[in-house]
């Protein structure tokens, strides 16, 4: 006898937002930049940003792209919402 999976079913929201794709470490920080950080600066293991006392650590994924899920980790430590960073220019 056979058994038989259940299947599965996508369920769509009205309000469902596709996860952006990956983004290179220059657009990174050239939206920093937008944002009126300074830097990026040499810091031990990884660049920095600063802008006042607020300083993020920036990857450096060598020739990689950074993952939107650090990119979304790094934002919410600097204290800037996904509406804000998804409207910026690139």
């Amino acid at each position: 006898m056979v058994r038989k999976l259940p299947v599965l079913r996508l369920v769509r929201k009205a309000n469902l937002q596709f996860m952006p794709k990956n983004i290179s470490l220059r657009i990174l920080i050239n939206k920093f930049h937008q944002c009126g950080f300074d830097g990026p600066h040499p810091g031990g293991r990884h660049l920095f940003m600063k802008k006042g006392e607020l300083k993020i650590r920036i990857p450096n994924p060598h020739g990689a792209d950074v993952s939107v899920e650090l990119v979304y980790r790094i934002i919410r430590q600097a204290g800037i919402s996904k509406k804000d960073w998804d409207s910026m220019d690139k």
